[in-house]
């Protein structure tokens, strides 16, 4: 008998079961700069205290996607410690915002369960909700992964799989953070672009890239405390069908957002998360590109509006030579609500 945790295997999991994940984790100032630095990201609500001010806030909030990533981290020795890859995320949204100094922890519930046609992996689909230190929830999301099956005899449950939303409602998107109730600077938000400067249809090139080290991706992956197996273990991945380490898949939406400053610069905050999947892996010495399409827009209050994008992500080529989410070059394909403020509602 082992003392050691070998992870819950896909005949481990049933539907209804609650997860209480360890461990909490405070996120302090020395974490975001850890994650400007290994993504480049440079949105002033969450570089500037002082633009965040401007927002009637006290200070800088901390990026939801490190807060998102930290959650998830949260949930991979419980769900997907055996697991081949994270497939998808559905219905997320931010609930309220995280400063430095706020403490993050994460219980999930299982809502169901495929066994695939293999009859060695199968399906699990979770909601994850993050809270703070008062308990509040601050995030709530599904995502669904592929698990190893550790008996292959086990038999299959009956499958179960969860009714998801297409996309969050506009109407149920949270209400933004900051208030703005008096200027917004767009000079030194980067970008003179507002919500009405956006049309339904329109995609944005985003331009840059990127290129992801080996020690890099590491280095992202430990900092949100997420230990699977497939990023780290060079032996073990030694003998998979990919013969290498994999990149998880958190650091290619984050560096694809990094990247989206250029063209949305003012689309800082994400409100919500619609669906989103990882359509290729992705390697150390892979380059990112990315763009955007805009989907919808939506009026919200406190001067903002929001923007729906389809954020892709593409693996050494461009967007300009983007053929498509079929080909073997895209990475990620990520659907979310932003906010972002009108031009009608503030004196730049």
């Amino acid at each position: 008998m082992t003392k050691s945790n070998p992870g819950l295997y896909f005949e481990d999991f049933r539907v209804d079961m609650v997860l209480r994940h360890a461990t909490p984790k405070t996120l302090t100032e020395g974490d975001v700069a850890l994650y400007t630095a290994l993504t480049g990201s440079r949105y002033a609500l969450y570089s500037s205290d002082a633009f965040a001010r401007d927002g009637d806030l006290d200070a800088a909030p901390i990026d939801p996607l490190l807060v998102f990533h930290t959650v998830f981290g949260k949930t991979v020795p419980d769900i997907s410690l055996n697991a081949v890859a994270n497939l998808g995320y559905a219905d997320g949204r931010f609930l309220a915002p995280v400063f430095p100094g706020d403490t993050v922890s994460a219980i999930s519930e299982v809502i169901g369960v495929k066994e695939n046609s293999n009859g060695k992996t199968g399906v699990v689909y979770v909601r994850t909700t993050g809270f703070n230190q008062q308990g509040e929830a601050i995030l709530s999301y599904v995502r669904w992964v592929m698990v190893h099956k550790g008996d292959l005899n086990a038999p299959a449950p009956t499958p179960v799989i969860p009714d998801l939303p297409a996309f969050v409602a506009p109407q149920d998107l949270p209400v933004p953070a900051p208030a703005w109730s008096g200027t917004y600077d767009f000079e030194l938000a980067g970008s003179p672009y507002a919500f009405e400067d956006y049309q339904i249809g329109e995609c944005i090139d985003h331009v840059d890239g990127m290129t992801v080290e080996e020690a890099e991706h590491q280095i992202a992956t430990r900092l949100y405390q997420n230990t699977a197996k497939v990023h780290f273990d060079a032996i073990a991945q030694g003998q998979s069908k990919q013969g290498k380490r994999l990149i998880y898949g958190g650091v290619v939406i984050s560096i694809a957002r990094a990247l989206a400053f250029n063209g949305l610069a003012n689309a800082a905050e994400i409100l919500a998360i619609n669906a989103g999947r990882h359509i290729n892996p992705l390697f150390a010495g892979d380059t990112i590109y990315a763009w955007s399409e805009v989907l919808d827009k939506a009026l919200l209050s406190n001067g903002h509006g929001a923007l729906r994008l389809r954020l892709i992500a593409t693996k050494n080529v461009s967007a300009y030579d983007f053929q498509g989410s079929d080909s073997p070059e895209a990475i990620l394909e990520f659907d979310y609500w932003a906010a972002i403020p009108l031009r009608s509602s503030f004196v730049s």
